[in-house]
């Protein structure tokens, strides 16, 4: 048996993240992952990063991310010689994901039109911050830039802080697993018709798929949105300060409500409606905090997980990746050895989900800057001198 994606040819012209998470959860199910950066200007991910050292040479931790099983090739794509090497490539491959802009590719004759013509079962997936037509079709932007335009900072925070950005880059990695989902689906359908197919994903409609209950709701009632507070206007669902710490008590059904108030020693205080529990939200929450205040945040959390009470103390990263639970789920790889430009162990995620057999794993570290053209250009049948004379040209790193 072999992983799903065993087989299955991917050209990766993306940079910074959602691109190169979306081919990087591919690799990770054995697709061959081919990167191919510009070799005057490294994908930016290779130099963004807590390790300064590494940054220097271009090994930076934001790459190390989403480098691993992939194999490295640079190339100017601006030179006919570097879009005809870009064109062969394609011929063979299944997939192509690139997050230029809109337009950028076609320009140099390696937009989906081209490739079609001579791979018209390819997947070309392109994703942008605005999508491929529109009013800001043309328009460019990251993570945090989607944040603020399209509302999301404006429903995070609360009156005291503001509006506030999520801390990890919430809509990069979400594009890029619905990249992988639309890619994965569109090699399904493939097998059924096939046919190829073009993919338009961008960080502006992930963004506000994200957001897609509180957007139903404020259409539906015409409500302007406001912070999203944590309790969907249930005291039992939301978080409050324990001796120590904060704790996140998530009682939300009527079932876990009931239990919790008996196991306290307050039956009495279980509502028996929805409505009733947000009429009746202020008295309760009143008490919880009181309650609450009582005892640790470790001692509430242990007490009501074992009695099937959604609750958990507030952790720093730190703390929660050292958890038990963690280790036991494998998500992450350590590379104990380090690897070629990374000294020394150094720890990369993994997939947020495990397969019975023949599952997401590590194969081989991320790539250096170009440590796979010569291989790559021998496979198209590139002599050694051809090799060199694009060196000297610099058409390849």
């Amino acid at each position: 048996m072999s992983r799903p994606f065993e087989g299955i040819k991917v050209i990766d012209i993306t940079h910074v993240l959602a691109g190169p998470f979306s081919t990087n959860q591919l690799a990770l199910l054995g697709a061959d992952v081919i990167k191919v950066e510009n070799p005057e200007d490294p994908d930016q991910a290779r130099n963004t990063g807590s390790d300064h050292s590494l940054n220097e040479c271009n090994m930076g931790t934001s790459f190390l991310t989403t480098g691993s099983n992939k194999r490295s090739f640079t190339v100017n794509l601006k030179t006919k010689k570097g879009q005809e090497i870009i064109r062969a490539l394609a011929k063979e491959a299944d997939v192509l994901v690139e997050n230029y802009r809109s337009g950028a590719l076609s320009a140099l004759g390696i937009g989906y039109e081209d490739i079609k013509k001579i791979n018209p079962k390819i997947i070309y997936c392109s994703l942008t911050a605005w999508g491929q037509e529109g009013p800001r079709g043309q328009q460019t932007a990251y993570d945090q830039v989607i944040q603020g335009y399209s509302g999301m900072m404006s429903i995070t925070g609360n009156s005291e802080t503001g509006p506030m950005r999520c801390g990890p880059q919430l809509i990069d990695f979400a594009t890029g697993t619905t990249a992988a989902f639309a890619i994965s689906s569109a090699l399904f359908q493939r097998e059924r018709t096939g046919n190829g197919q073009y993919i338009d994903g961008c960080l502006t409609d992930t963004a506000f798929i994200l957001m897609g209950a509180q957007i139903t709701g404020a259409l539906r009632t015409g409500k302007k949105l406001d912070y999203q507070t944590p309790d969907r206007g249930q005291a039992t669902h939301s978080e409050y300060m324990a001796k120590d710490n904060m704790l996140l008590l998530g009682a939300s059904n009527h079932r876990q409500h009931s239990r919790f108030w008996e196991l306290v020693g307050q039956p009495e205080r279980a509502n028996k409606s929805d409505s009733h529990r947000r009429q009746h939200r202020a008295h309760e929450a009143e008490a919880l905090k009181k309650l609450i205040a009582t005892k640790t945040a470790q001692e509430w959390e242990d007490f009501l997980q074992d009695n099937h009470i959604p609750a958990a103390r507030q952790r720093s990263v730190e703390e929660a990746i050292s958890d038990p639970q963690v280790s036991h789920r494998n998500i992450f790889h350590c590379y104990k050895d380090g690897s070629r430009e990374v000294a020394g162990e150094y720890t990369v995620p993994v997939a947020a989900f495990k397969y019975a057999k023949e599952g997401p794993r590590v194969d081989s570290p991320p790539p250096t800057f170009g440590q796979h053209n010569t291989e790559i250009l021998k496979d198209l049948g590139y002599s050694g001198n051809e090799i060199a004379e694009l060196k000297k040209l610099k058409i390849i790193g």
